[in-house]
């Protein structure tokens, strides 16, 4: 998935200014090789990653993978490109996410009236 530009830059401020040793997402085995994780390791991740900070509302990477597609969604990209981000074999997959998406409904209209709008 694409890494937002500014956390990436915060991301580097933070390794430049606190030089940190222990990693959140550390994905790297034992042999230096970079390694995916696991589904059980990314729910372990997100269940630490919430104690932490002592939020007591549900989160699961579920929830995170379901916000980020209903997010996209809404902010416009397309289902095909949001299927292939989330890697669905089907895009009735992917179409479960227009239930919950927030999307006003727009009275419909003729592609001319784009092309020469009112002026």
């Amino acid at each position: 998935m694409p890494l937002s530009k500014h956390l990436a830059r915060g991301l580097q401020a933070y390794i430049h200014n606190d030089h940190p040793s222990h990693w959140l997402f550390n994905g790297n085995s034992a042999h230096g090789e970079i390694v995916a994780y696991s589904q059980r390791g990314m729910q372990w991740v997100v269940r630490e990653a919430r104690k932490a900070p002592g939020l007591h509302k549900e989160a699961t990477a579920h929830t995170l993978r379901h916000t980020y597609a209903t997010h996209l969604l809404e902010d416009g990209l397309d289902s095909i490109s949001i299927k292939e981000l989330l890697g669905h074999a089907h895009l009735e997959t992917t179409l479960i996410y227009l239930h919950v998406s927030q999307m006003g409904r727009r009275k419909p209209f003729s592609p001319l009236d784009t092309l020469y709008p009112d002026k």
